[in-house]
């Protein structure tokens, strides 16, 4: 229902005079800034991908959050440490450009811990090793890679110029998480046995993460034709699984996938059916991990009431002083 009222307020605005032009400026690649006349539709849009975005950087802290002192050097845990700081850094990109669209960031919060918004499913998968640690850098980063790098040319302003430094910061992570894979492969049996073992558990999940299949995804028409996402979920799986799989062979390591073979004709890698019940059911909340995230951030959230109250309590005595002395 909501998508279906969604598509008919935009073919009423699309066929407006405003629609019109505004569809104009984005097909002349103009970027469109936050006091530009806009469909709301559109800033609708945006709002649920931004604020969705947001989320998953700072709901994907955890999985790798409670690996920093675990870490089998000092080197991998001050490494591992830098990139847990710069996920929430690009969580707070996201959540300031939301903004910029007319809703508070103390909302888009809200839905997220009420369970109302969504976040990428990949979080809701444990990580049970090391390794795992390897495989996010490697895979889950990398799959990102392969999403936010359009986006720094997407036709809304804020979010294209976030993405340009949280872009930067994913390409250092995936290098990272290689070097981790790398060095597991080269090292001990049992080493490279626990790299095979990540692999098998966050292959199918990372191809999930690109969303449903084209003919199943609900926004994907609009966004394009807005020039939010230049290309569709199965375009960017596939040159996802393209990039991959020569990694991974260089590594020794066999993907789990028995269709997996490579179509010269294309020069693509075919891969076989994903798991789509799979990818419904952890979205629905019934992943193994959805209750513990939500959980996490919940008492984060509660934990850090007394630092927000003092952060506007000193905003507020310092607003009064600045009044009084003029």
């Amino acid at each position: 229902m909501y998508s279906q009222a969604l598509n008919a307020q935009t073919a009423v605005a699309d066929a407006s005079p405003e629609g019109v032009r505004f569809q104009a400026r984005v097909e002349a690649e103009d970027r469109i800034e936050p006091n530009d006349w806009m469909p709301e539709a559109y800033r609708r849009t945006l709002i649920r991908q931004i604020s969705q975005h947001a989320h998953s950087e700072i709901v994907g802290m955890l999985p790798e959050g409670n690996w920093i002192t675990r870490a089998p050097t000092l080197r991998r845990k001050a490494a591992l440490l830098a990139k847990v700081q710069d996920e929430g850094g690009h969580g707070l990109y996201l959540y300031a450009a939301a903004e910029t669209l007319g809703v508070s960031r103390e909302e888009l919060v809200d839905q997220l811990l009420t369970g109302r918004a969504k976040y990428s499913s990949i979080f809701n998968y444990p990580t049970l090793s090391w390794a795992d640690i390897g495989a996010i850098g490697w895979l889950v980063d990398g799959a990102a890679i392969m999403n936010q790098i359009p986006l720094c040319r997407c036709s809304y302003g804020p979010y294209a110029r976030a993405m340009i430094r949280i872009c930067r910061e994913e390409s250092f992570h995936q290098r990272q998480g290689y070097e981790i894979m790398l060095t597991l492969c080269r090292g001990t049996p049992e080493q490279k046995s626990m790299a095979q073992d990540a692999l098998n558990r966050w292959w199918w999940p990372c191809l999930m993460m690109f969303g449903p299949p084209d003919s199943q995804s609900q926004h994907s028409d609009a966004s394009m034709r807005w020039k939010i996402k230049r290309f569709s979920n199965d375009g960017l799986r596939q040159k996802f699984v393209d990039a991959s799989v020569p990694q991974g062979h260089y590594l020794g390591l066999t993907f789990p996938d028995p269709e997996l073979r490579f179509d010269a004709a294309t020069g693509h890698w075919i891969f076989g059916e994903i798991d789509w019940t799979e990818f419904r059911r952890v979205l629905a909340g019934e992943g193994p991990c959805n209750r513990e995230r939500l959980a996490a951030r919940r008492k984060a959230h509660e934990d850090g009431a007394w630092v927000r109250e003092a952060a506007l309590a000193h905003a507020a005595k310092r607003c009064a002083s600045v009044r009084a002395a003029a």
